[in-house]
């Protein structure tokens, strides 16, 4: 029987190193809040790593090791930007009310990369609907999917508020 299909092993299990996980471009511009959450997820996850080298799990060492890079190059290049203190027109950090033209109502806040979710209301700064409501004011009108959507509402969000 020909061996020239089947891998064999030469005792070791071990795991090589993961691909990092990309990062883009854009600013890391945070939040508090998201700041926060940055440092809390840093913290898990050095203790993670610890209980895996602890346990000698090298698949588990190697997913965390990956993670505890990313979120420590994200923590290292967080941008924190103050909550604003008015809400003239829709800018980082604001919740935005708009209303789209099959009169759906939708509030988002808008947030840094990492701490956005479209479903619970966050929506990160760098998104296509985030990029054409910033600058605007209510009343204005701006492209939302394939229709239109108005700015009804923007507001300072209180500081427990995704």
């Amino acid at each position: 029987m020909s061996r020239a299909f089947v891998k064999e092993t030469d005792g070791d299990d071990s795991v090589g190193e993961l691909p990092d996980r990309l990062i883009g471009p854009e600013r890391n511009l945070v939040t508090a809040r998201g700041l926060a959450r940055i440092e809390a997820e840093v913290a898990r996850l050095r203790a993670e790593f610890a209980a895996a080298q602890a346990s000698a799990d090298r698949t588990r060492i190697a997913q965390t090791a990956r993670d505890l890079r990313y979120w420590a190059a994200r923590q290292a290049s967080a941008e924190l930007v103050p909550p604003p203190d008015h809400a003239d027109e829709v800018r980082f950090g604001l919740a935005v009310t708009i209303e789209r033209n099959d009169g759906r109502r939708q509030r988002f806040r808008i947030v840094g990369l990492d701490e956005a979710d479209p479903a619970k209301g966050s929506l990160s700064y760098a998104a296509p609907l985030a990029r054409a409501l910033t600058g605007k004011r209510i009343g204005d009108t701006v492209p939302a999917g394939t229709g239109e959507a108005e700015i009804v509402a923007i507001e300072v969000p209180a500081d427990d508020e995704p």
